[in-house]
């Protein structure tokens, strides 16, 4: 049975007319994503997770325990990039390195320093001289920095060229290799999550509207181009959502290739994450 580092089961979160209720799972060796648009969640979420904020109702369980009951030596198991957080901008790496010392009794200095300067981020400017990428690059090094099992990182791209993107993804697949440690990432970018996550969780105005393996996803789902008559004759029973176009009309699948053999004049386009997205916010249930 695999373990779960990370659980939210039936949680909610009340502010006036936004009601989040959420159930969520992150695999121990898994990278797990959560996606939706700004105001959708997510930041919710990833508070809630840490205690920052309080919830309404359900349950949050971290490291098979409630956040409550963590210890100290649990919580340095996990690592955190927040998009509001970080350390002072007066402050150096060379200043920071005593700091996480005292802090985490697994933190690798030397390797820290390392991948600092692989990454080409000066030990001896301040971190507000930085710039953005930069920032967002130390942000996941000093979370990584001290063996933790579990990272929660919101947004840690955000802002970022593809380069610099793509670096700090490479640096997350390093630090799944050994398939004891889990991440839960969202993003906006949705090319990063495809080439990054196992599994996914899709958040629209606080409740989960689908959870799918990656390759399920970028493998089993399309959109159907149909002309109305078409649309009428359709056997319908794989249709998870449509939407009505000038044309005709929409449709998402998760079962693409009973529609690819069954209606092979039919126009098909692959599922990608961002069309998931908007066919499952858009579209129309029938």
């Amino acid at each position: 049975m695999e373990e779960t580092l990370l659980e939210l089961m039936g949680f909610q979160k009340h502010y006036g007319d936004f009601h989040l209720n959420c159930s969520l799972k992150v695999q121990k060796g898994c990278i797990t994503g959560l996606i939706g648009q700004n105001g959708a969640g997510k930041t919710t979420i990833f508070k809630s997770i840490l205690g920052l904020i309080a919830g309404d109702g359900g349950k949050i369980r971290i490291l098979g325990k409630d956040p409550a009951k963590l210890t100290a030596k649990d919580r340095e198991k996990t690592g955190v990039v927040l998009a509001d957080s970080g350390f002072s901008g007066y402050l150096t790496v060379s200043d920071l390195v005593p700091v996480m010392k005292s802090l985490y009794r697994d933190f690798d200095a030397d390797d820290f320093r390392q991948k600092c300067s692989d990454f080409h981020i000066p030990e001896n400017k301040k971190i507000k001289e930085f710039s953005t990428g930069m920032k967002a690059k130390l942000k996941l090094l000093i979370a990584m920095s001290h063996q933790a099992k579990l990272l929660i990182l919101d947004e840690p791209t955000a802002g970022l060229d593809v380069m610099a993107r793509e670096g700090l993804l490479d640096l997350m697949r390093e630090y799944m290799e050994d398939g004891e440690r889990s991440i839960l990432i969202s993003s906006h970018i949705s090319s990063d999550l495809e080439n990054l996550c196992d599994d996914l969780y899709m958040i629209h105005e606080g409740q989960i509207l689908l959870h799918e393996d990656t390759d399920v996803l970028l493998g089993e789902y399309g959109v159907l181009k149909l002309t109305e008559p078409e649309f009428k004759r359709l056997d319908k029973q794989y249709i998870l959502r449509c939407k009505k176009e000038d044309y005709g009309y929409s449709c998402l699948t998760d079962q693409k290739r009973f529609y690819m053999e069954n209606y092979p004049a039919a126009a098909m386009e692959k599922g990608s994450i961002d069309q998931v997205i908007t066919m499952m916010i858009r579209g129309d249930r029938l």
